[in-house]
């Protein structure tokens, strides 16, 4: 799995990081996404894919 993430849709929601946090964060000075594991664990990937799921702007991508 490969994550990658548009910073210029993000809208700063959080959702990714509530979902997976330990693949995702927040910019402290805009809250826009910051992709921590571009290619986390297998064991993360439901997290992942439920992150990008739920992003409001579908700012994650997710290639197999």
């Amino acid at each position: 799995m490969k994550v990658t993430v548009d910073q210029d849709k993000c809208v700063a929601s959080g959702q990714c990081v509530v979902a997976a946090m330990e693949v995702f964060d927040q910019r402290d000075e805009d809250g826009i996404v910051v992709l921590l594991t571009p290619e986390p664990p297998a064991g993360q990937a439901e997290d992942v894919r439920h992150a990008a799921a739920v992003c409001p702007a579908l700012a994650i991508e997710i290639q197999d």
